[in-house]
């Protein structure tokens, strides 16, 4: 444990010398918009090192190790750690491997969980009793110290068996170019104009429903952020669909429209009349793409076909290449003139997007 300077200054000079540094963090966010930092753990495949942040002010030590560029930086699943590690210490892991991706290019699954990617590798069962803990209590308890500890010390030795195995088969740049994109999209910030997307259902909402979903969405997503609140807990997707839905102009009516719990519609009821009434006066459609018409769905099917195939011939997850969603983006993209997303390019670009782009055309 690493809860006092002295141990932090020993900590540091044992890292000094590492080439590799396996990384992980526990948080919680279950009711806030910012997960609350409760743990990094660091380790060099021999030793554990669990820095605890409530027991420091400055997290300058921690952000001095991610930024260290004669270390590789070893995370597994790595997407929402290095959100967290953004937010709470303001430096990103440079340089950096995510075992999860690695073990993908490999033909594991590309949602491969950590304990899944050490029993492939190693045949090591590992404790998943305290996935859940909540990291921010105190005193932490025997078994989620030594869970904490099980999920970075074996990362370094993953990244010793999974790089030999990348580079023989070509596809450590690979590895490379989706490291280079994960780092790329966790420094990317939410836009609150964009946020209407992320919400199933929107699509069956006609052009001022639409409208009315977008103001709702950035609204919420502004609110969240002032008050470091969970979205949900401002108001449910489910709340706003139905007001976009309804777009009640009365209080009464608003009252009717929704389930929200009554203090946190208390507390936004006038917000939310404003925010519809805004959003009736703005003559501007969000954007919203068409349904694809039947010659595209085929197109679509066939596009879904060939990456089956070519990951079948790879040996990789189909998703590593393209998602249905993904596909999508791409067939509206080139259909409309523009250049493929940035995701097609890079080594996907001859294993998979120009045979795609031909199909399209």
């Amino acid at each position: 444990m690493l809860a006092t300077p002295a141990q932090l200054e020993a900590a540091e000079a044992a890292w000094s010398g590492c080439a590799v540094l396996g990384i992980d963090t526990e948080f919680v966010r279950e009711r806030t918009y910012r997960a609350g930092l409760g743990l990094v753990q660091v380790s060099d495949g021999e030793t554990a090192w669990l820095w605890d942040p409530l027991c420091f002010d400055s997290a300058e030590p921690i952000s001095r190790l991610l930024a260290k560029p004669d270390s590789i930086k070893v995370l597994h699943s790595g997407s929402e750690d290095l959100e967290v590690l953004l937010q709470s210490i303001g430096t990103l892991p440079e340089p950096l491997v995510d075992t999860q991706v690695a073990c993908a290019m490999l033909g594991q699954p590309l949602q491969l969980s950590y304990q899944g990617a050490v029993k492939w590798l190693f045949g090591i069962d590992v404790d998943k009793e305290h996935t859940r803990s909540n990291w921010l209590k105190r005193p932490l308890q025997q078994g989620q110290l030594r869970y904490a500890a099980m999920d970075v010390v074996l990362l370094p030795r993953m990244l010793a068996e999974l790089r030999p195995r990348l580079e023989l088969a070509g596809r450590w740049g690979w590895l490379q170019e989706e490291i280079t994109r994960m780092q790329r999209n966790a420094a990317q910030p939410t836009d609150p104009d964009e946020a209407y997307l992320r919400i199933g259902g929107a699509g069956r909402l006609d052009g001022a429903g639409l409208r009315a979903l977008r103001a709702l969405a950035r609204w919420r997503e502004r609110t969240a952020q002032t008050r470091d609140s969970a979205r949900g807990f401002v108001v449910p997707d489910t709340d706003l669909l139905e007001l976009a839905r309804r777009r009640p102009a009365t209080l009464a009516d608003l009252r009717a429209a929704v389930q929200m719990h009554p203090n946190a519609l208390s507390r936004y009821e006038k917000a939310l009349l404003q925010t519809l009434a805004a959003a009736a006066a703005d003559p501007a459609p969000p954007p919203w793409p068409a349904p694809l018409d039947k010659a595209q769905m085929r197109q679509l099917d066939s596009m879904k076909k060939r990456v089956q195939e070519r990951a079948t011939a790879l040996d990789v997850d189909p998703a590593l290449l393209a998602s249905r969603r993904e596909l999508e983006k791409l067939l509206r993209a080139t259909l409309a003139g523009e250049p493929p997303p940035e995701r097609f390019l890079g080594w996907r670009k001859a294993v998979i997007t120009d045979e795609l782009l031909a199909i399209i055309r």
